[in-house]
């Protein structure tokens, strides 16, 4: 992946606010083309994200493209995935080897993610700066 590959999802803008513009993007799953889509209950879904601009220049119902670069993408996947893999599976680990019982130490080590994801939640503004989109018209 080069340095200054990017992310791109259409989209049609919500709202315009003074700060910012709200877009909906329709978020579609990898098995989107899959004949038994409907079965298995996997399916698309919108999602509105908030992009930081000082243009006026968007219209309700516009379509536009919403931009993020590629690293982005990867530190929001270690933030939500990798990391809270490791502090469950190390958690766990450190109980065991602590003589702990394997049911208890299994319980803790899942438990141990809520102050996790809440000092993400605390942590949110500071966290949003960081991922900055960019909105182009189509």
């Amino acid at each position: 992946m080069s340095r200054n590959s990017t992310i791109e999802h259409k989209g049609v803008v919500a709202d315009v606010k003074s700060d910012a513009i709200l877009v909906d993007l329709v978020v579609q799953s990898a098995c989107a083309a899959c004949h038994a889509k409907s079965v298995c209950g996997i399916d698309s879904s919108l999602k509105t994200i908030e992009v930081k601009t000082d243009k006026k220049t968007f219209n309700i119902g516009e379509k536009v493209k919403v931009v993020m670069r590629a690293s982005l993408g990867m530190k929001a996947l270690f933030l939500g995935y990798v990391l809270p893999f490791i502090v469950v599976v190390t958690t766990l680990l450190i109980l065991i080897s602590l003589n702990v019982s394997e049911g208890l130490s299994g319980l803790i080590s899942i438990l141990i993610l809520a102050p996790y994801y809440l000092t993400l939640y605390f942590f949110n503004d500071k966290i949003k700066r960081e991922f900055n989109f960019d909105i182009e018209k189509i």
